[in-house]
């Protein structure tokens, strides 16, 4: 041991150094075979005494007799020593053998007992007698007893160290001395491999019975053989390779050559060379040699030749192959790998597996599982640039390229949301996620990272062990993970079912793993994904459970539990009964309500009659037990005096209903002289409430001349055309159809793309598709809806093709012109009943989006905003969605409510600033209509999609430094009178007018009432939506208390609907008709303006209604009128004035859409020919504008007049503008999806359309029925009669 030593005074440091430390007596107990020499060797000057066996560092041993150190005068060579082996060091086994060692200066030791020889053969030591003779070179040679020696491993040679002791004294030995015990049968299985040991074994091939044998010379009692047996081949790996060799072939068997040299030459492969490798070759046993090129397809055993002796074959057949690649599966990845590329071809397992390597381009593609003759399977690595690589193969040396097909690296998958965040341990719950190049990944997998409760425990207490220890902590981790496969279905969106977690494990992480790439949730939302334990649901009969609960039809079953709403909504809960569906109607945190059917559906149990109840919560499935139907008894059969009975009071209800038809004449006879009346009376009306209607507008002009100046730029929020096609072709469907793929195997997309490739070629015979779409109208199963389905999927087909379709739609209209002809010619595109009037729906729709963008979508936008600038302006109920500023009596908030109006600060954060922001409120608006009021202004300029939803925000009340409160429409604060539970409002929390407040992310555990919108719709709650069993009221309670009898109901809906509406209401109305009427005339006269030229395609389509009533003879101007009413502002402005959504982005409440309604009804109302007349009794919504509506009444006429009056031919120009829109918007229809889906409507009516075409003599002479077969034989693999 060195230990550092240093001199001071003080604090300086005289001197530094090292000191030594050392114990003589540990070198030798270190070096026990050699005591004296290790003790007399060693640096530190050690002295050895031999009769004490003792090393010191002292000069002087007990006994006289001392070995100095090296640096005395005698050293390591008067050390007592066995040197070295007289005999021969190899020793067979199973021979008597005679050891003789030789050793110096033995003669310190005297009268110390007998010498013995001491070996240790596994452990076991063997003593053997040894006799003493010294030399005249003063050594002593000692002779051990004969012994035959032996050991059980099976091995050649065994070494064996042999050390001499003399009675308890063990005599120093030389590490290295040993004797080689060997066993010439150990490892030499035939003659080659014995006569390759060395010669001074003696070993020897004897030709023994009962089988030859490697023995030692003197162990073989017959003539030993002095050749060896010729070779044999017992097996070759691989059996086959490919033409140009370069696989190395391993051939395995016995007498295969003594060394490398014996066998080069030696080996021929279907009659081919074969090099041998000199690493790959063991004697006598195996021989690796590499294939030559063989320049043809060859096959032939593999024969080894040696010496003169006759050449051995194998028994098995090699086949030189050429392999063939053909397809590969999938075509594309992304670039950091994780692909799973399935390779089509022949002879693909040509050679071994090691010899096999797939590239794509200059990456390896690493070969997954085993190879067989048709298909290998390899996973893509990851490539620094995108783009197409040829795929190739290795078969050894040889090269093959998949031919006509590259893979394609695209760019790596992006994940930009997910939601929801949380889910329950059970799993199953859908999480939806949306990013960017999503349809790229082959196995979207979303995992989860967990690790048991104790190991937590364990890693806390060593972790405090570590702190108190100060030492460095292992740990050995066990980690797991589980995980669920995701569904991708589009480019932008995939849904992950949740993976299960046992309640004892503790999640650590969740991540999205897409292939290659690994997507932590945290980087994504900023915030982790949260398990919660399951939500809990107790049975319908908790004391009984196994007893049925009873249930009345007409009502909900109410279901008790806990945690529901913590991790799951209410759409995402499935509740069946029986074998039906019980709907899930309302969802909070300790209670599910749903409505079974009517009628009791039938179990699916074996065991029971009754049908169970079962909730379905992602993976979580609850038994709730039986539910039984309580049904009334059945009436007795009406006894014969009350059919008489019957029969008379039904006589006297025809003459009372005969006697109301007389008095309705002569009431309606007194309404046309009431009529001029009723115009006095709103003309007073209307004078009363000027001066409020001048004031309202005032502030409102205000407000739209801050809006005035971002319309028509970027401030007007206009839908790009794939948006606005999807809302208008498919209004209310959940998936938008142009943002979908085709959800096919990879193995069948491309045939099923050929054979959509030849459908969309049929659909452009007019022949096939005008008997196409007659042939599915004329089908009792094909529903009004499934018309208008197949209307807009055809739109999407023939979007490249307007000009076509144009003329399709007009054929068909001829036909449909030709049917109402003999009817009723004013009904005609009254309603959307057949296939072309939908499909004109659409024409109109695309001809006409230009025109709203530019012309129409500016006035459209301002009504929009004055609309909901008054509206928010008053009270709006939050339950009801009822309203004080609104023209619709139905939605007219009929109470006086006491209210004033509020300017908060909010606090909006721009960067790193944070600016106040005055918003205006009022104080009986609920949390989430402020929130919706604050996002309002700090969003005012932004689309309503892009701005964040009010539900993901809470409202925070700031006063002071600390003094902040979350406000929330239903807490512990709220009032509860019975089963009424109001709303909270910035009233019931006492917010100061100019509070200070700000929007801040809303935390998991928040709670509060949430509703679910459709994009660009919001609805108010459902009057009877209940919570925990109360029933929710904002500003008035709804006039159906559930606590009185139904009679009762009946009877207060009646009185409410006749009593007249009092004067003050119907001034509301009329001070919002007048505030708002610059608007509405703005948005009318935008549209029906003939200052400007018509769109293109209203004239080209009044010029063919007007030619068609000229062909048919038919000069009823009313009913040209009505046709061209029905077919573009029935069918077109009327859904764009009540649905704004469809072409911009924005917000429609229940309350502006109850005022769009009016104005689309006073629309249509001003497009009738009919004279417009009001009583005592006509709608309050029709009175409101029955001033304005024969203004407008004009307006459409000189509209309708100044397009007939104008120049026609105007053909060529609309086939040039339909060709143009072609182009402009073809990129954006999804055809093929829209041709899969038209199809399956071929696939449903499949026998009726083949008869159609097949009746047809035109359609036999082009095929058509021939052409459906073969689109039928590629989509789904149809049996024809091909």
């Amino acid at each position: 041991m060195i230990l550092p030593v240093s001199l001071t005074l003080g604090h300086v440091t005289i001197t530094t150094g090292n000191m030594t430390f050392y114990d003589c007596g540990s070198v030798s107990r270190l070096n026990q075979s050699s005591q004296c020499v290790a003790c007399v060797s060693c640096v530190w000057g050690c002295n050895w005494c031999p009769i004490e066996q003792l090393c010191t560092h002292n000069h002087s041993c007990p006994t006289p007799n001392i070995i100095l150190s090296q640096r005395g005068s005698s050293g390591p060579s008067s050390c007592p020593l066995v040197f070295s082996l007289r005999s021969s060091a190899l020793v067979p086994m199973g021979q008597s053998t005679t050891i003789v060692l030789e050793g110096r200066n033995l003669d310190l030791y005297t009268n110390e007992g007998d010498y013995e020889c001491v070996i240790e053969i596994e452990n076991v030591q063997l003593n053997l007698t040894a006799t003493e003779e010294k030399t005249a070179e003063n050594t002593h040679i000692l002779t051990c007893k004969s012994q035959k020696f032996h050991y059980s491993t099976s091995r050649l040679q065994y070494s064996a160290p042999v050390y001499l002791r003399r009675g308890n004294r063990r005599i120093d030995t030389l590490p290295e001395l040993q004797v080689h015990l060997y066993d010439c049968s150990a490892g030499q299985s035939d003659c080659s491999q014995c006569w390759a040991v060395p010669r001074e074994y003696g070993c020897v091939w004897c030709p023994g019975r009962p089988a030859p044998i490697c023995v030692y010379n003197q162990s073989c009692f017959s003539e030993p053989a002095d050749t060896c047996p010729p070779p044999q081949i017992t097996q070759v790996v691989p059996v086959t390779g490919p033409l140009e060799g370069g696989v190395l072939l391993t051939i395995t068997g016995s007498n295969l050559g003594m060394r490398y040299q014996d066998v080069v030459g030696r080996v021929h492969v279907a009659g081919v060379p074969c090099v041998p490798q000199m690493e790959g070759y063991q004697i006598s046993t195996r021989v690796v040699c590499e294939l030559q090129p063989s320049g043809k397809q060859r096959v032939g055993p593999v024969s080894f030749s040696m010496g003169t002796s006759l050449p051995g074959g194998s028994t098995q057949i090699f086949t030189y192959q050429d392999p063939h690649l053909l397809d590969l599966v999938p075509d594309k990845g992304p670039v950091s790998g994780g692909t799973r590329v399935s390779i089509r071809g022949r002879h693909l397992l040509t050679g071994q597996m090691s010899d096999l390597s797939v590239f794509l381009g200059p990456w390896p593609c690493r070969i997954l599982g085993e190879v067989n003759d048709t298909r290998l399977v390899c996973q893509t690595g990851s490539s620094n640039q995108t783009g197409e690589v040829p795929v190739w193969v290795l078969f050894g040396k040889a090269k093959r390229t998949v031919p006509k097909r590259a893979f394609r690296y695209l760019d790596d998958p992006m994940i930009t949301d997910a939601m929801p965040a949380e889910s329950f341990c059970a799993g199953g719950r859908i999480i939806v996620v949306t990013g960017r190049n999503l349809d790229v990944v082959q196995q979207p997998i979303m995992s989860v990272w967990v690790e048991p409760q104790e190991v937590q425990r364990v890693k806390r207490k060593r972790r405090v062990a570590f702190l108190t220890a100060k030492q460095q902590l292992v740990f050995n981790s066990t980690m797991a993970t589980v995980s669920e496969r995701c569904s991708v279905l589009s480019s932008s969106q995939m849904t992950c079912p949740t993976p299960a977690v046992f309640p004892d494990l503790k999640v650590k992480g969740v991540w999205f793993q897409l292939d290659n790439v690994q997507v932590h949730f945290e980087s994504i939302k900023g915030k982790s994904f949260t398990y919660y334990p399951n939500p809990k649901l107790f049975p319908l009969n908790s004391e009984a459970a196994d007893v049925p609960y009873h249930f009345k039809p007409g009502g909900v079953i109410a279901v008790e539990g806990r945690d529901l709403t913590r991790a799951m909504g209410r759409r995402e809960v499935i509740a069946r009964l029986g074998d039906q569906k019980c709907e899930v109607k309302t969802l909070d945190s300790t209670h599910l309500y749903c409505e079974p059917p009517e009628v009791q559906p039938m179990s699916v149990d074996d065991g029971h009659q009754l049908p169970r109840l079962k909730v379905f919560m992602g993976n979580l499935k609850v038994d709730l037990g039986l539910v039984q139907y309580d049904s009334d008894s059945m009436l007795s059969p009406v006894p014969l005096a009350a059919q008489i009975g019957l029969g008379a009071g039904a006589a006297a209800i025809i003459l009372m209903v005969l006697v109301v038809i007389l008095m309705y004449r002569r009431k309606s006879k007194q309404a046309l002289r009431d009529y001029k009346k009723v115009l006095l009376q709103l003309e007073t009306m209307e004078i009363n409430v000027g001066d409020q209607c001048r004031k309202e507008f005032t502030d409102l002009m205000t407000e739209m001349m801050d809006l005035s100046s971002d319309v028509g730029g970027p401030g007007l929020p206009l839908l790009d055309y794939r948006v606005y096609a999807e809302r208008v072709f498919f209004p209310g469907q959940q998936m938008a159809l142009l943002s979908r793929q085709l959800d096919l195997p990879e193995s069948r997309r491309l045939t099923v793309e050929q054979g959509l490739q030849q459908l969309i070629n049929l659909l452009n015979n007019r022949l096939f598709l005008t008997r196409f779409i007659h042939t599915l109208e004329a089908q009792q199963g094909f529903s009004q809806r499934d018309r208008g389905y197949v209307a807009s999927l055809l739109t999407i087909a023939l979007h490249d093709k307007l000009e076509y379709f144009t003329e399709v739609m007009k054929s068909l209209l001829q036909d449909l012109v030709q049917q109402y002809v003999t009817k009723n010619p004013k009904l005609m595109l009254r309603r959307t009943e057949t296939v072309v009037e939908k499909m004109l729906t659409n024409w109109m729709s695309i001809c006409l989006y230009s025109f709203l963008k530019e012309v129409a979508g500016e006035p459209l936008y301002m009504l929009y905003r004055a609309i909901k600038y008054q509206v928010d302006k008053g009270p709006v109920d939050a339950v009801t969605g009822k309203a004080k500023r609104t023209l619709n009596d139905s939605h007219l908030l009929r109470e006086d409510i006491d209210y004033c109006a509020m300017t908060l600060t909010v606090l909006v954060k721009n960067g790193v600033e944070v600016q106040p922001c005055p918003v205006k409120v009022l104080d009986v608006d609920t949390i989430t209509q402020v929130k919706d009021k604050i996002l309002d202004q700090v969003y005012r300029g932004a689309p309503f999609s892009q701005r964040p939803a009010a539900d993901s925000l809470d409202l925070e009340w700031r006063s002071g430094q600390a003094g902040h409160l979350t406000l929330s429409d239903d807490d512990v604060t709220a009032i509860v009178q019975g089963h009424w539970k109001r709303l909270n409002t910035l009233q019931h929390y006492k917010v100061p007018d100019g509070a200070t407040v700000a929007l801040i992310p809303r935390s998991q555990s928040s709670g509060g009432i949430s509703q679910v919108f459709q994009t660009g719709e919001k609805t108010p709650m459902l009057e009877g939506e209940e919570e925990e069993g109360f029933r929710l009221w904002h500003l008035v309670k709804s006039s159906e208390d559930p606590e009185i009898p139904k009679h009762r109901k009946s009877s207060m809906r009646e009185r409410e609907r006749a009593k007249a509406i009092p004067e003050i209401y119907l001034t509301r109305l009329l001070s919002m008709k007048g505030t708002l009427q610059k608007f509405v005339d703005d948005v009318f006269v935008a549209i029906l303006n003939t200052k400007r030229p018509p769109p293109i395609a209203v004239r080209f389509f009044f010029d063919f209604l007007d030619d068609m009533a000229e062909k048919h003879g038919i000069d009823d101007p009313d009913t040209v009128h009505i046709w061209k009413t029905n077919s573009l502002p029935l069918r077109f402005w009327v859904n764009i004035l009540k649905n704004p959504q469809f072409v911009l982005d924005v917000q429609i409440t229940d309350s502006i859409d109850a005022i769009l309604s009016v104005i689309a009804q006073t629309f249509i109302d001003s497009c009738t020919t009919s004279e417009h007349k009001v009583g005592r009794d006509s709608p309050v919504n029709k009175l409101l504008y029955a001033r304005e509506i024969p203004r407008y009444k004009q307006l459409v006429e000189r509209y309708y007049s100044d397009i007939r009056s104008a120049a026609s031919g105007c053909y060529q120009e609309m086939n040039s503008y339909l060709t143009e829109l072609s182009g402009s918007f073809a990129s954006e229809m999804n055809s093929v999806v829209a041709l899969h889906e038209l199809y399956k409507y071929i696939s449903k009516y499949y026998d009726q359309v083949i008869m159609s075409l097949e009746e047809d003599a035109s359609g036999q002479k082009m095929q058509l029925a021939y052409r459906l077969q073969q689109v039928a034989a590629l989509v789904e693999n149809k049996v024809t009669d091909l």
